[in-house]
């Protein structure tokens, strides 16, 4: 765990669930597994919040406990701390695939952390009702139906829960429980039959209007345990993470070999793609892409998400399986295996001849292949240090930092060709890339300084005598790659800070914005004629509505900055974790 990974970290837990939790956290960061008394000690909190600060952590599955020298050690999971930072993306994807039902209660749960089925749906119901037109309310029914297609899915899955057993009192309990997860019942939907419909919630008179009596006997009628009492839920990390390496390839495939009908004969990435005119047939469209995403979607759940590569499909299957309405023939279908097949980047590997041919996608090839276009993008346009310096929480005149230097399109061609020959002297670098000999040797120290490239010697005699080693230049992906995510989790933490910033900064005009805000809205719903409104929208000047123009406007983009840098980690890291389960 780098520190860049901590500072980030505790930025994330410190936005989300405030000071205590993020001290906590980086305690149990910094100092590993740690029993109460010394998180206590370390942090220098009381006991009592140290405790609350653990049930958060652990109700969001941040952190874990186990029994140890009979006492619990807690410990908090960098990983998933990590993992806040991607909510957005897993609230937008369950949008996509499933609706606002879907959106909604996909955002409970990572709100939450964890929740039983019937407070989901009672949740989302009541706040899908908010946004219905009055008279008009959502059943629960509906949005138990979504559920349930969300955990057939795995996107959604049960949380492990403790054993059950027999209690003897004469044998102490254990300090900690041991929760466990069966993989039978993980994706089991209890049968419940949840009636009702949501509800809108009362303005502020009519709850103050409302007889105490009447409020706390309709609270007790509440309390009583729901049927799905113990059965707890929570998001499915891996699942979405699988969802978004399938969306990635099918991506990938779709720019490589889709886009060739529309390039008029020049085939992308170099020469090796045979085009689909020299074909016996007429190419459709994204067909490619569609054949990929066919196979991964018939792998969704057949395939863990470690695997190296999915389940061998046959062609016959394939082609039953492609979606309704698609007009292509069987044998078309097989010219696009083949094609997909022998293309050199191998996304689609050929594993037998029965059933017209069977295909599975390399998932680690092709993980390999979009970290290597990854470095190769961020090589030509690498500035130098420092990384994403747009975004650097201060001035660069004040930390002293000289003018950026670019990579460019040169370094780039050199990067590929050390890709492709593995190991190169400098002489052959020059001659290969065909760049003077001055330019080509800053370019490779220039990048060895980086670690984008690294040097390798090979000594003819022990003495290791520099007139007597070759030295080779080549391309270390994996270090590269975790060199570069290490940078991302730098970068990611300075956005972060700098719309702390720039949110600091305009505070008081921001508090001022809201008041206005809540004072037109209180007005409006009295019946204010319109020029008390505008007298009240008077109150912040011109200068100040285009500073919080201009304050929003550098929010959105950090904001998009921040999901566009997530999407590389993302994929940086698949391929690590990938490279790492490969046997």
């Amino acid at each position: 765990m780098t520190q860049a990974e901590i500072k980030l970290c505790s930025l994330l837990l410190h936005e989300h669930f405030g000071e205590i939790v993020e001290k906590i956290g980086t305690q149990l960061l910094r100092a590993g597994g740690q029993a109460l008394r010394g998180i206590a000690g370390g942090t220098g909190l009381l006991l009592d919040q140290v405790k609350k600060a653990l049930c958060v952590l652990i109700q969001h599955n941040l952190a874990t406990f186990r029994p140890r020298r009979g006492g619990v050690e807690y410990e908090a999971q960098c990983g998933r701390i990590l993992r806040i930072l991607r909510y957005p993306r897993y609230i937008y994807t369950a949008k996509t695939l499933y609706g606002d039902t879907g959106e909604l209660i996909v955002e409970e749960l990572l709100l939450n952390g964890q929740l039983t089925m019937s407070a989901v749906v009672r949740k989302v119901a009541d706040r899908l009702t908010e946004t219905m037109e009055d008279g008009k309310t959502m059943d629960y029914a509906d949005v138990s139906s979504t559920f349930v297609r969300l955990v057939d899915t795995h996107f959604v899955q049960r949380c492990p829960l403790v054993p059950e057993g027999p209690q003897s009192p004469e044998v102490p309990p254990p300090p900690a429980p041991t929760l466990l997860s069966s993989d039978k019942d993980m994706y089991t939907v209890p049968r419940l039959s949840l009636v009702g419909k949501g509800k809108r919630r009362r303005s502020c008179e009519e709850e103050d209007g409302e007889p105490r009596v009447k409020k706390q006997k309709q609270e007790g009628e509440s309390s009583e345990a729901p049927p799905d009492d113990g059965i707890y839920w929570q998001v499915n990390i891996d699942r979405f993470h699988q969802h978004f390496r399938d969306q990635a390839i099918v991506s990938a495939v779709a720019n490589r070999m889709d886009q060739v009908g529309a390039s008029e004969g020049l085939a992308p990435l170099g020469a090796e793609v045979p085009h689909p005119a020299a074909l016996s047939f007429a190419p459709t469209p994204q067909t490619s892409s569609e054949i990929v995403r066919t196979m991964l979607r018939m792998s969704e759940v057949t395939t863990s998400s470690g695997a190296p590569y999915t389940q061998p499909l046959s062609s016959n299957e394939i082609f039953r399986s492609l979606p309704a309405g698609y007009n292509i023939v069987k044998q078309v279908l097989d010219q696009y295996l083949a094609l997909l097949a022998d293309d050199p980047l191998e996304f689609v590997g050929k594993s037998g001849d029965s059933g017209g041919g069977m295909y599975t996608v390399n998932l680690h090839k092709a993980l390999a292949s979009l970290a290597t276009a990854t470095l190769e993008s961020v090589v030509e346009e690498r500035y130098k240090q420092p990384f994403f310096q747009d975004f650097c929480p201060f001035p660069l005149h004040v930390t002293g930092v000289p003018a950026p230097r670019r990579f460019g399109s040169r370094c780039a061609r050199i990067f590929r060709l050390l890709l492709r020959k593995k190991h190169l002297e400098q002489k052959q670098v020059e001659d290969f890339a065909m760049i003077p000999a001055k330019e080509a040797k800053e370019m490779l120290y220039k990048m060895l300084s980086e670690s984008f490239v690294s040097l390798q010697e090979i000594p003819k005699t022990p003495d290791h005598a520099p007139s007597r080693t070759f030295y080779l230049y080549t391309v270390n992906v994996p270090a590269a790659a975790r060199m570069l995510l290490h940078r991302c989790y730098k970068s990611v933490a300075n956005l972060m800070e700098r719309r702390q910033f720039e949110t600091k900064e305009n505070k008081r005009l921001l508090e001022k914005s809201q008041r206005v805000e809540a004072i037109l809205a209180s007005m409006q719903a009295t019946g204010a004629e319109p020029a008390q409104l505008q007298e009240i929208e008077e109150m912040i000047t011109a200068p100040e509505r285009q500073q919080l123009e201009t304050l929003k406007r550098n929010v959105n983009k950090i904001d998009a900055s921040e999901n566009q840098v997530d999407e590389t980690i993302f994929v940086l890291e698949s391929f690590i974790e990938s490279t790492v389960k490969r046997p």
